[in-house]
């Protein structure tokens, strides 16, 4: 088999080379666009799409419209990481509310039926860096990972295709552990 490729798209992350590496680790080339230059189409050059996080707010619905179309119509797996995973929440109905500032490790309980969390145990430990918080998962999409200060800490799609996670994944060993149980959604 090939080996895959992953477009990470940039919103600004202060971790871009740290998210890239993680994904070259787990055997994945990647290609690194800004938000603002995403392609209208995959044309089948790319297994999995990956949204950095961001410093920008996600109601910005105007400016992330051509990422919101990328993600919402590419037939590959798609994983929002932080501001990425909350820029896909607000496009589809989602509300965020500010809540305490977090930043360093906290624990998360995650549904361990879901394919993502194959690899860690109920309780994992992720890095945070935010202050807004995912109320609720917008409408087609549930929660599948929940914490003290956030009832959607993970999210998926009904399909099962786009996945958000409210934490920096690329910090840690179980975010580690998730981006490889993320993977091997798209390496089959």
């Amino acid at each position: 088999m090939a080996q895959s490729r992953v477009l990470v798209v940039n919103n600004g992350t202060l971790s871009l080379k740290q998210l890239r590496k993680r994904f070259e680790d787990l055997g994945s080339e990647t290609d690194a666009v800004r938000a603002d230059s995403v392609p209208a189409r995959l044309d089948g050059r790319y297994q999995a799409v990956v949204l950095s996080g961001t410093k920008v707010r996600a109601y910005d619905t105007e400016f992330y419209k051509p990422l919101i179309d990328l993600v919402m119509n590419a037939d590959v797996p798609v994983f929002g990481i932080c501001g990425g995973m909350q820029i896909i929440a607000v496009a589809n109905g989602g509300r965020l509310a500010d809540g305490p500032q977090r930043v360093g490790g906290y624990e998360v309980q995650v549904d361990k039926e879901e394919a993502l969390f194959t690899h860690v145990k109920p309780t994992v430990t992720v890095f945070h860096r935010h202050t807004l918080y995912l109320q609720e998962a917008p409408p087609g999409f549930r929660s599948i990972g929940r914490s003290e200060h956030a009832p959607v800490e993970f999210l998926r799609s009904d399909d099962g295709r786009i996945h958000g996670a409210q934490a920096h994944l690329e910090f840690r060993s179980d975010g580690m552990e998730i981006l490889r149980g993320f993977a091997q959604l798209y390496q089959q």
